[in-house]
């Protein structure tokens, strides 16, 4: 599935008919006017406070008759809405509300979902109430309602969680679904939780912003509330989530390593790494916004703190007329107009002029030479921009290995449109140069090889497209993808590359490669599965 957000989709979307339905069911009918009842809002709220009630005979394993209901309309009329009616005709609005909104006068109620995995809509069934026969004093025959699973959820939902302990509750159904190495579901709760961290950090932005404009608009709660919030997020999320990302980043190269060197991988193992991948997205993402809270959380403190002391501050000021103390006092002594700059200056923020200070040019000076020559030679002592200048040197070197190694793969490949690994390794054997070019060392050659398999089906259009659609900076690690689009633009017997396929070859032994060097200078054997690579070019 192309877009993997759009699983379940009909399960969302059954959350939505339950509120889109009862909407349509109450919206649509005038009875409500006879009432009292003008606005949908006035209605909604009755519809919902008569659901709660029999939700809460429900749970208390009581009667719920049209009676009992009517006689609650009626009480919480009178005590709040006070809209004129009778006992009879709050008798009447709950039946109305009862089997004409939740019941739909006894048809069944759909809502349709799309769902993108068939291809089609699937309608959903949608039921609020349901009805059983009893018996009062062994005689009387009288119909009780109570809510169904659809109605329950519903009345659920609309209670919030403490938004101090949503975090927490998504954060323990994520463990319990990677526990249960349930990867899909666990990568919806990742989201959630990735979410909630993105909308507690544009809350502070949203606080910074208030501030700035007026700190008195700005409340000492609303201040508390969010310093709480944030606190509760920060306590020891950032922990808790890498030692999330070191399981599931173990996990899904015990799967990568397992579909390399010793079976290919089925369908469903397929999906879980694919899941896998998604979580640890998501979860090196979650511990950067993490990060940006942490920051945001102390950048807002010190702002309130600092517009506080400017307004109390300003309290201090002392003001004054500029015509009865200025111009009039200019125009009774015009020579005044000689010392102007010594009222102007501070609107300047200039220096006040420096005065010799004889006391201090008598004063035992001590020698201070000594100490800053010793902070001298202490900072000489490591030179911060020649490790930098250093480190970027090594950086560059290592990607240079990278791609002459894949410029080699592509160029062997090119030739006849398609090769297999073990035919690059007849080719290259007895050549050591070749060698060396194709496989600098171990580790650069298995990252290459395990980045190709995993991706199998690259379309060089498709990466160009996407690069031209977003802006980001360009990646100091190897990057498959960005190293593919640098060799087709640079190197000129790339440039009508448009695919590049790559296959394991079920059949056959593993192909080995002496004496290469790995990262420590020691030299080992490579022994890997063969690999089909395939070059499309443009026609």
């Amino acid at each position: 599935m192309q877009y993997e957000f759009l699983k379940h989709f009909p399960r969302r979307m059954k959350n939505v008919g339950l509120y889109a339905l009862l909407i349509q069911n109450s919206a649509q009918k005038t009875i409500w006017k006879q009432y009292g009842f003008l606005g949908l809002d006035e209605q909604l709220n009755l519809i919902f406070a008569v659901m709660l009630y029999v939700m809460e005979q429900s749970l208390r394993e009581e009667h719920c008759t049209m009676d009992d209901i009517g006689a609650y309309i009626d009480t919480v009329n009178v005590q709040y809405f006070r809209k004129d009616m009778t006992y009879e005709e709050c008798r009447q609005l709950g039946d109305f509300i009862i089997n004409v909104v939740l019941s739909n006068e006894g048809k069944a109620m759909y809502f349709d979902g799309y769902n993108f995995e068939q291809n089609e809509y699937e309608s959903l069934h949608i039921s609020y109430v349901a009805n059983r026969i009893i018996y009062i004093d062994q005689e009387f025959r009288r119909t009780s309602y109570y809510l169904t699973d659809d109605g329950y959820n519903l009345m659920l939902a609309t209670l919030e969680i403490e938004n101090n302990m949503k975090l927490t509750i998504h954060e323990m159904i994520f463990q319990m679904h990677l526990e249960k190495q349930s990867y899909d579901k666990a990568v919806d709760e990742i989201k959630n939780v990735f979410n909630l961290l993105r909308i507690q950090l544009q809350k502070i932005q949203e606080a910074m912003g208030k501030v700035r404009r007026n700190a008195l608009n700005y409340s000492v709660k609303d201040y508390e509330e969010i310093l709480v919030e944030n606190l509760d997020t920060i306590s020891d999320t950032k922990q808790k989530f890498q030692n999330y990302r070191e399981m599931v980043k173990s996990r899904a190269q015990a799967l990568e390593e397992e579909n390399i060197n010793v079976k290919r991988l089925s369908e469903k193992e397929e999906e879980k790494l694919n899941h896998l991948r998604v979580i640890e997205t998501y979860l090196n993402r979650t511990i950067d916004e993490h990060q940006k809270i942490l920051n945001s959380h102390f950048d807002l403190k010190a702002l309130y703190t600092k517009e506080l002391e400017t307004l109390s501050q300003m309290s201090l000021i002392r003001r004054f007329p500029l015509r009865t103390e200025l111009y009039d006092k200019i125009l009774e002594h015009p020579a005044a107009l000689q010392k102007l700059e010594y009222f102007l200056r501070p609107l300047f923020n200039q220096d006040i002029e420096k005065v010799y200070n004889l006391n201090k040019a008598f004063q035992l000076q001590r020698p201070v030479r000594k100490r800053e020559e010793m902070d001298i030679e202490e900072e000489l002592d490591f030179d911060e921009e020649e490790w930098q200048r250093q480190q970027e040197r090594l950086r560059k070197e290592k990607l240079k290995r990278y791609e002459k190694s894949l410029d080699s793969l592509l160029t062997y490949a090119s030739k006849k449109g398609e090769i297999s690994l073990r035919e690059i390794g007849r080719l290259t054997e007895n050549n050591k140069d070749e060698r060396e070019r194709l496989i600098p060392n171990v580790e650069i050659f298995k990252e290459i090889m395990v980045e190709m398999i995993k991706n199998r089906e690259i379309d060089l259009l498709d990466l160009q497209k996407e690069r031209s659609e977003y802006i980001q900076d360009r990646p100091g690690e190897f990057q498959l993808n960005e190293m593919l689009l640098h060799l087709a633009e640079e190197y000129p017997e790339h440039h009508s590359i448009r695919k590049i396929e790559t296959y394991r070859i079920e059949s056959g032994d593993a192909v080995v490669f002496d004496g290469v060097l790995n990262e420590d200078k020691v030299r080992k054997s490579i022994r890997c599965s063969n690999v089909l690579i395939r070059v499309i070019r443009e026609e």
